[in-house]
């Protein structure tokens, strides 16, 4: 925090395109005048707080992804340029028509600003991915930094899983929604934001097959921070109200960012606080 005062670290969580909600968390501590000594992110967290720890504002950010995401022929152009470059590569490993490669779409569709690798970034960043075969959670924070951000927002049957050093990596939200305690200890206050919200109540619709597959997904991830949080917490842990958003909304850029823009001034007042309580706590 400018001018002295507790240190921040915070985790992006993941939920697809309820992660847009990241930018007004971002915004927000730009106001404050806060610069987190760490970050840590799962999927669409990830890239945020790539973003972030590249010495990009919240302003930057948030024009940046209305410029691409709030004109559909601006994304069709950006998703053509991510196409299979051969027919060879387009059926590697079998035809797999439902599965994006993700690396590519990231290459097409991050800012330039985001290095090549986490030793560039100016705030030491880490992102989660899930090995699919070793059954756990695999933590990135050095190296190449296009493939982590890859691996990490892999979500299945929609992006194609990365192989990196050998292991095949999927979404990181699966094992760790909100990666808070990956940056527990590194600064006086952490910050978790869920974004994976929950199945949204359409009166008696009764949910289509792709609906079910990601409202159990959210279900699933929900429980594993339930059970995160019975052990320990963040500081300052906020759920912006995303959950009548699918995962693949981006291109409700403004509708999303219009029904969340109330949790800047919801983390504004959780950090007076959290810092007012740390200033309680007598020194030892």
């Amino acid at each position: 925090m400018a001018g002295g005062g507790p240190t921040f670290a915070v985790a992006f969580g993941g939920g697809g395109a309820r992660g847009l909600a990241h930018i007004h968390v971002i915004e927000a501590l730009d106001e404050l005048g806060i610069r987190p000594r760490a970050i840590s992110g799962s999927s669409i967290g990830a890239i945020m707080g790539a973003g972030m720890a590249a010495g990009m504002s919240g302003r930057d950010i948030h024009d940046y992804a209305r410029s691409i995401l709030g004109r559909r022929a601006e994304v069709a152009t950006r998703m053509w340029r991510a196409r299979p470059g051969s027919f060879a590569e387009f059926v590697s490993g079998g035809f797999r028509v439902s599965q994006f490669n993700v690396e590519r779409i990231l290459k097409s569709f991050l800012p330039d600003a985001i290095p090549a690798t986490f030793e560039e970034l100016s705030i030491p960043l880490k992102v989660t991915a899930t090995d699919y075969y070793r059954h756990d959670l695999a933590v990135f924070d050095t190296g190449e930094l296009n493939s982590a951000l890859a691996a990490s927002a892999a979500i299945p049957a929609v992006f194609r899983p990365v192989r990196r050093n050998g292991r095949i990596l999927i979404d990181g939200g699966i094992y760790n929604p909100v990666p808070f305690d990956l940056v527990e200890g590194l600064a006086d206050i952490v910050i978790g934001i869920d974004v994976v919200g929950a199945p949204a109540p359409e009166a008696t619709k009764m949910p289509n097959s792709i609906d079910l597959m990601f409202g159990a997904t959210q279900l699933m991830m929900q429980s594993i921070i339930a059970l995160k949080l019975q052990s320990s917490r963040p500081a300052i842990l906020l759920r912006p109200p995303v959950s009548r958003f699918r995962v693949l909304d981006f291109l409700k850029i403004d509708a999303v960012m219009a029904d969340t823009v109330s949790i800047k001034d919801e983390l504004k007042r959780a950090v007076d606080a959290a810092v007012s309580a740390l200033e309680k706590i007598p020194a030892e």
